[in-house]
């Protein structure tokens, strides 16, 4: 389910020299969608990037910064320095085995903090890049007929379901279909966390997701990186789709 990271023990064999690490959570995603699902969701958009484009693929941190949720039983947190050392340390023992571009594929939100790693990376001896942006998932939506808008489809809504529609149906228990939940006036929600705004802990439509929208975000997705790969290493952006 979850990726083991790259095959070959060997990784100057692989001739690799990005570094790609899913960040998930594990956090309460309403009645119908695991505890795991951003983790599940990070890594289904990691494989599909290192079975597209030569990259390391690195195995998921599972537990991240998940406060918003504290309220639904379940839900594990570490605070947002302990995921910041965490990612800096391996882009340090990455730096260690030669590989100094780190790519983090991010499937929860509220991970704020990995985007001040991302800013300070710079002159730390390893280029780092934050994937998927905001432009590449609103391209994947378009492309996929996603029809909720992204700040109303914020947690276990359309896009999340999809994906572990196509991915991983065994996770997704009945009840999504009837489970939509439209909170769009969350003005206060860093204060005040997510119950004060939904009583499922959904919010969003997961009554439209589909199995075929989930594998066309995906693909998606995969594209966009190539993008990241370039950036980060033009040498392995020439050496093509693998």
């Amino acid at each position: 389910m979850l990726p083991l990271g790259t095959t070959t023990g060997d990784v100057a064999a692989s001739r690799a020299d990005v570094a790609v690490l899913p960040i998930g959570s594990f956090e309460q995603h309403g009645p119908f969608l695991p505890l795991m699902t951003d983790t599940v969701i990070a890594c289904a958009i990691a494989r599909e990037i290192a079975a597209a484009h030569p990259v390391h693929l690195l195995p998921p941190v599972t537990i991240s910064c998940s406060h918003e949720h504290a309220d639904w039983p379940g839900t594990v947190s570490v605070s947002a320095a302990t995921l910041y050392a965490v990612v800096r340390d391996i882009a340090g023992s990455l730096r260690r085995s030669g590989i100094e571009n780190l790519v983090l594929v991010n499937g929860h939100g509220g991970n704020y903090v990995l985007r001040n790693v991302v800013q300070e990376s710079a002159g730390s001896g390893t280029k780092m890049a934050l994937f998927p942006g905001p432009a590449d998932w609103e391209a994947a939506r378009g492309k996929a007929g996603v029809l909720t808008s992204s700040y109303s489809d914020m947690h276990a809504g359309e896009v999340e379901t999809s994906i572990l529609l196509h991915d991983h149906p065994e996770l997704v228990r009945p009840g999504y279909e009837a489970a939509d939940w439209i909170s769009d006036d969350r003005e206060h929600l860093l204060s005040l966390g997510m119950r004060p705004y939904t009583e499922s802990g959904v919010i969003g439509r997961p009554s439209r997701a589909s199995a075929e929208k989930g594998r066309e975000l995906l693909a998606a997705l995969t594209a966009s990186f190539g993008a990241y790969l370039a950036l980060l290493s033009p040498g392995s952006s020439r050496r093509g789709v693998r």
